[in-house]
């Protein structure tokens, strides 16, 4: 594992000192990415001038629920979002490329084209996190050290669970080659739902995922316990605290699915 690890490294680390050889091109692609991340919390904000409240959260309470989400999306990106290239490289063939590599393929895929861009994306969620926090007040200077803890491990744990989906997502290419838009369903989708309260979310569509697709301890479920509100559903309170165990369930299914789409895999005959 340390020397996969290194590896990963290595790849990612050539693909920055490349990124990093035009500072100007890439500093703008930081800035784009930024920037059009940023466009959601924008359309919060325009949402919040005319109201108070959203399905009985304001807007600080709304603000930690998207810098978490989108820190945690931005995180998996950086770190694994080319995974979700897996179709085009079975596509063309050069899946093969990776097999002989004494790398594990996951490792490879994500490290391939390492985006170092994408910080943009995580730069903006934990600026809006700090904001919220901020913003947040009494309610934060109250939370104990458990909470606190909570807070990071909320944000840790919806980056694993977004990874997971990423190889899902990827392993589900195996056998449907142009199936990404699917993966982005789940990952920018979820995303996008998750910024806002699951009080204005139909109760199918918040037990689906949270039982079926587990989105809803991304943040909804963790948070529920650092804002003082009852879990969605009504789950007891100790399911606040299961985001890392989910996480934990989550990537263990993703590589097991993994490991079988890999094996099935038996090239493009190119």
């Amino acid at each position: 594992m340390a020397d996969a690890l290194r590896s990963y490294a290595l790849i990612a680390a050539m693909w920055i000192r490349a990124a990093l050889a035009y500072r100007a091109s890439f500093l703008l692609a930081v800035l784009g990415s930024f920037l059009a991340s940023g466009l959601d919390f924008v359309a919060i904000m325009i949402m919040f001038s005319h109201i108070e409240v959203l399905g009985g959260f304001t807007v600080a309470e709304v603000a930690l629920l998207y810098g978490a989400t989108s820190t945690s999306l931005g995180l998996t990106e950086l770190l694994v979002g080319n995974v979700s290239r897996v179709g085009a490289r079975v596509r063309d063939g050069t899946m093969d490329t990776l097999l002989v590599r004494p790398v594990p393929v996951f490792l490879q895929l994500a490290a391939d084209r390492f985006a170092l861009r994408r910080l943009g994306r995580v730069t903006q969620g934990l600026l809006v996190l700090a904001w919220a926090l901020y913003a947040l007040g009494p309610v934060r200077a109250a939370w104990s050290p458990a909470q606190w803890a909570l807070l990071v491990i909320m944000v840790l744990s919806g980056t694993a669970i977004y990874g997971a989906l990423y190889a899902l997502g990827g392993a589900f290419q195996f056998w449907a080659q142009d199936a990404a838009e699917v993966q982005n369903c789940f990952t920018y989708g979820g995303n996008t739902m998750l910024q806002y309260p699951p009080t204005v979310f139909a109760a199918e569509l918040v037990r689906g995922v949270t039982f079926v697709v587990p989105l809803a301890f991304v943040n909804w479920v963790p948070a529920s316990r650092l804002l003082d509100r009852e879990s969605p559903l009504g789950l007891p309170g100790w399911v606040d605290f299961t985001s890392p165990l989910v996480a934990a369930a989550a990537c263990g299914v993703a590589a097991l699915v993994w490991r079988i789409a890999v094996n099935s895999y038996r090239s493009t005959g190119s």
